[in-house]
């Protein structure tokens, strides 16, 4: 997949056939329309062209709201649409000025001009533009003066499959990363940089390795123990991983720790995967630390049975 910053530079895409959005997560309802791109690509024998905004356009119209949290960083994405089969992804630089294009300049700049668009394929509730004031209407309405096709994905299709980015946020925001997975048709992951902690687990019998996230906007699942994939260098492990603030040794900050089955090497400095399978339980306070050793044997124990099962 060739991945164009920006649009100016891009040359000779055969047959562009196009959709766009921000694909945060590129779940199993992004999929049905990333399935449609290929197929349609393949009957005019072109190539698949998905344009994606960077930053969020939330990060940049609305600064001051840090709500915002995102399934997927700009390089996930692309890792996801890479392993999709997708040819070319754009990066439009999302800007005020970009935000302030009205659909007919962004229709014959950006997709007859820049990218020569053969036919564009959107989800039913597709907006772009000025004041999201462009749609499927506008579309049509210079489908003729532009030279290309449009096609909608029904919104039947759409939700019948009963998926969308916020519904797998709110299921990770309480934990539930079963059914989060079940709409991504794959294990929900982040990626982190190994740092020094406090090394209390080691002294507990359950080394962890403490995972810092760069992005401030990528989203955590709940505070909890989970059973989890680790990849590191091409490998994989299971693990058992615990997000919150460790109250039962009085911590005041969250932290994501990684006890990482049957693994002894130096990773500090590091950057891993983690994949989330299933929530073992939720984070509480033990009255010692001997309560919570005996409760962390038991923990591995229930995820390495929930990881077996897989």
């Amino acid at each position: 997949m060739k991945i164009h910053l920006g649009t100016e530079a891009i040359r000779d895409i055969q047959n562009a056939v196009v959709t766009s959005g921000t694909f945060d997560g590129v779940h199993i309802g992004h999929q049905k329309i990333l399935s449609r791109l290929q197929e349609e690509a393949k009957r005019v024998n072109g190539e698949t062209v998905v344009i994606t905004y960077w930053p969020h356009p939330r990060l940049v119209l609305k600064p001051w709201d840090h709500s915002l949290q995102l399934l997927s960083t700009f390089p996930e994405k692309a890792n996801l649409l890479e392993d999709f089969g997708i040819d070319h992804l754009v990066k439009v630089p999302f800007t005020k000025e970009f935000a302030h294009m009205i659909p007919e300049e962004y229709i014959r700049v950006i997709l007859h001009e820049r990218i020569k668009t053969k036919k564009i394929i959107i989800g039913y509730d597709h907006r772009f533009g000025k004041n999201r004031s462009g749609g499927l209407e506008e579309l049509h309405a210079f489908a003729e003066k532009y030279h290309y096709e449009v096609e909608e994905i029904p919104r039947q299709d759409i939700d019948e499959i009963g998926i969308s980015s916020t519904k797998i946020r709110r299921a990770l925001e309480v934990g539930d990363v079963h059914q989060a997975n079940t709409y991504l048709g794959r294990n929900y992951a982040l990626t982190g940089r190994v740092v020094h902690g406090e090394k209390i687990g080691r002294s507990l019998g359950f080394p962890t390795a403490n995972i810092s996230v760069k992005e401030n906007y990528k989203l955590i699942p709940s505070d909890g123990i989970y059973a989890v994939r680790v990849c590191h260098e091409y490998n994989k492990y299971d693990g058992m991983l615990n997000i919150g603030q460790r109250p039962t040794i009085g911590g005041e900050n969250k932290t994501i720790e990684v006890n990482i089955f049957d693994f002894d090497m130096d990773i500090y400095e590091s950057e891993i995967t983690i994949e989330f399978v299933d929530l073992i339980r939720k984070e509480i306070k033990f009255n010692s630390l001997d309560e919570l050793k005996a409760q962390l044997a038991n923990d591995k124990t229930a995820v390495k049975e929930r990881l077996s099962k897989l």
